[in-house]
């Protein structure tokens, strides 16, 4: 108990300290983000944008589809262009032809060597000086760049709006005619797309060769390339990575865990009998399997629809189901059945541990189960139809699709979520009080799991921090608090200590040994998590500090990881400790396959782009779909999938468990995944690093690359993973059908298991 209670010390203090230098680096970008003029002139005095046409510009882009419409500063969906690296490269190539006729004449292809390299360190010169007058915010243009940019805005807004000369690139980005319906919106950005392209080419005030991104994106026109710092950084954190992995195997070859307990000869939860509370989470685990199989059919979509582009198979389908709506739903519902299926385990384990179920605890668990229901079918319909209908950015922004990845419900829904999750840790905490004030072996696993419920529900908060006006880097920050802690933080601290709850009630694992590597567990996850969130932050206008620290903590979040094949294995031995605990063989094996994915998805996979020098390229490219999708479904989602089989095994009759069902399932979905990402992704990310390497982040993304015939076998090679992933999804809900459709679990034999009253 004395090492126990120093542990919680420290964690106590990581957690300030980290989350104390996670602010400040928030105040610094927030000082520091590139500025938006007031005004923006050519020297003759002609207004070009203003500051509020910027700001618009966000807007409009965030309501045409947003990170679910290509990119800005290499965050969102990769089909269409990022647009500042196209705005970039579009302007230079226009300075270089106009200027190239200017000086001599010619086509800027038909020029001498040396005349290019005139007519580049021109061009190079012109991009990069910083004609930012703080004083009076004024940004002043030379009068020929100032006539390219009306011409490259003349390209958005008749791309964004329905010139039909550009339906064929339209196709090839997989975006509607009338994106953008209203000519103001049009125009505004095109404003916010030139911002953002001249935050990444123009020095900082006192910087020479050092933009607002960081040289973010390569592009050799204007002499972005990758900087000092991304090289050196990058080198220094795999020597950290290293040295952290050969201590941390140092610690565990010097202090010998204590072994397994001896298990029970019977199941110690056969004779437990479900609350109403418990049962009413039977169907939370039905809507995840629904979302499950909608998820999945949308990201079948959407895939094609970088083939095709508006068509699916030749039936027009973006008619109806645009690209931006049906990747809004396929990411969307990944995030929301994961987070429903460990939500619901959390009700169901609640007073299964603490003997105790709450009175009216029935009625709050069906209260939230249809509060959270409307809040995704709501969600869902009004950015479906707002999208349809261009209902405009103060629609999409409240009630519709904001444009933002992994957070895209508008704001009304983010709010009544918010709300969702704090009455579910109401309801977690009314369930486990009895357990927290009992002193027992296991109470600092129970407040572990407490504390993590609160953490979900009150972290939640960070999705309300920004505006409609909100700069866009300090969008990028808190959305990835959201993202990144939240989902990938202190829901893996609570499903993790919830694994390790289940293992102990089974006697499998020791509970004060339990209760003390948790602990430890957490502290060595949360001392890079926390601080590795800003490894998703190097290049969207953030100080050079962010690289520093992103990329040292980031390669800390690795470490713990290469410990997880070991506990797969101690997990894979306990699965074979008793022949009783075959019962729940399905449910064990989807924890040893989220320490394979945890490995290899996100170890790997996610180190492959996580230094500063790889991430420079290979941000915004098919290396990060790779990594998101082993990540997300791989560990994530197969979290989930166990953690529904282990309570649905307590939920029904066991006559209508079928092992049949779940073993085709298990491994059509992991067989599936791994064909998807190894024979799809993987190859189609290395070769568009390739092109970012050698020409830029602009040719990578540009049609000529993603609608090569490498690019498209690429995605006709994840046909056959998509078919046998689909396969076992469609097992899954098989399984799940047959559940509800064998009658209720039959009532115990003996006395329920921790004599579960209802008070």
């Amino acid at each position: 108990m004395h090492s126990s209670r120093k542990l919680w010390t420290w964690l106590a203090i990581i957690c300030v300290l980290s989350f104390a230098a996670l602010g400040w680096v928030g105040k610094e970008i927030y000082l520091k983000a590139p500025p938006i003029p007031k005004e923006i002139n050519s020297t003759r005095g002609e207004l070009l944008f203003t500051g509020e046409q910027i700001q618009r510009g966000q807007q409009a882009w965030l309501s045409a589809g947003g990170q679910q419409l290509g990119t800005v500063w290499g965050h969102g969906s990769y089909v269409a262009p990022d647009w500042s690296a196209d705005w970039l490269h579009r302007e230079a190539s226009a300075l270089q032809a106009l200027w190239a006729k200017r000086d001599f004449g010619q086509a800027y292809e038909q020029l001498t060597p040396g005349q290019k390299g005139q007519v580049d360190g021109e061009v190079k010169d012109e991009m990069r000086r910083n004609s930012y007058d703080a004083q009076t915010g004024v940004l002043s243009l030379s009068d020929a760049r100032a006539e390219v940019i009306r011409g490259v805005a003349r390209h958005y807004t008749g791309l964004f709006g329905d010139d039909a000369s550009l339906d064929k690139l339209r196709e090839q980005y997989a975006m509607n005619a009338g994106s953008l319906s209203s000519a103001q919106d049009q125009q505004a950005l095109a404003a916010f797309f030139f911002w953002s392209a001249w935050a990444a080419a123009t020095d900082r005030p006192g910087e020479a060769g050092l933009s607002y991104t960081s040289n973010w994106p390569h592009e050799p026109l204007v002499g972005n390339t990758p900087t000092a710092a991304a090289g050196m950084w990058s080198i220094a954190s795999v020597i950290l990575m290293i040295a952290a992995i050969a201590g941390m195997l140092l610690f565990h070859s010097t202090h010998e865990e204590a072994a397994d307990p001896t298990p029970p000869v019977s199941d110690p939860l056969f004779s437990l009998k479900a609350t109403p509370s418990m049962k009413a989470t039977k169907k939370y685990f039905m809507v995840v399997v629904g979302l499950i199989l909608a998820q999945v059919g949308m990201g079948v979509i959407t895939a094609h629809y970088s083939v095709e582009g508006h068509s699916f198979f030749g039936f027009p389908l973006a008619d109806i189901l645009p690209f931006t709506v049906s990747r809004t739903i396929h990411t969307q519902f990944a995030v929301l059945w994961i987070a429903t299926a460990w939500l619901a385990t959390g009700l169901y384990i609640a007073p299964a541990i603490s003997g105790h179920e709450p009175k009216y605890q029935k009625l709050g668990v069906d209260i939230l189960f249809y509060a959270l229901l409307f809040i995704v079918v709501g969600s869902t319909v009004f950015g479906w139809l707002g999208t349809l209908q261009h209902r405009g950015v103060d629609f999409s922004f409240w009630i519709g699709n904001q444009g933002l990845e992994f957070t895209s419900m508008g704001r009304v829904w983010q709010i009544l979520l918010f709300v969702g999750l704090l009455f579910w840790a109401t309801l977690l905490g009314r369930g486990l009080w009895p357990a927290l004030r009992k002193p027992s072996e296991s109470r600092g696993l129970i407040a572990m799991v407490f504390l993590a419920a609160v953490c979900i529900g009150g972290f939640y908060a960070t999705s309300l921090t920004w505006g409609p006006r909100t700069h866009y880097s300090m969008v990028e920050y808190w959305r990835w608090w959201l993202v990144h802690l939240w989902v990938e933080g202190f829901f893996e601290v609570f499903a993790t200590a919830v694994i390790a709850l289940l293992f102990t009630r089974l006697g499998l694992v020791r509970a004060a040994s339990a209760n003390t590597a948790i602990i430890l567990e957490t502290i060595v996850f949360l001392f890079g998590g926390i601080l590795g969130t800003l490894h998703h932050l190097y290049f969207t206008g953030t100080p050079t500090a962010v690289i520093a620290i992103g990329a040292m903590f980031s390669a800390l979040e690795v470490v713990p990881l290469s410990m997880l094949g070991i506990e797969a294995y101690r997990n894979y031995q306990r699965s074979k400790a008793a022949p009783w605990v075959a019962n729940y063989k399905w449910a064990i094996l989807c924890f040893i396959a989220v320490g394979f994915w945890n490995t290899v998805g996100a170890g790997l996979l996610g180190f492959s782009i996580n230094t500063p020098i790889a991430l420079y390229y290979m941000q915004g490219l098919n290396m990060t779909a790779a990594h998101g999708h082993a990540a997300l479904f791989g560990v994530y989602g197969m979290l989930g999938i166990g953690l529904m089989l282990f309570c649905l095994r307590g939920l029904s009759s066991r006559l209508a468990w079928s092992d049949k069902l779940l073993r085709p399932a298990f491994w059509t979905l992991n067989i599936g995944l791994a064909m998807m990402v190894f024979m799809s992704l993987v190859p189609a990310g290395i070769f568009q690093a390739w092109a970012s390497v050698t020409k830029g982040m602009w040719f990578a993304r540009s049609p000529e690359v993603i609608h090569s015939g490498f690019m498209e076998t690429m995605v006709w090679l994840r046909v056959p993973g998509d078919i046998v992933f689909a396969i076992g999804t469609v097992f899954l809900a098989v399984f799940a059908l047959r559940l509800m459709g064998r009658g209720k679990v039959p009532a115990p034999a003996t006395a329920p298991v921790a004599g579960v009253t209802e008070a």
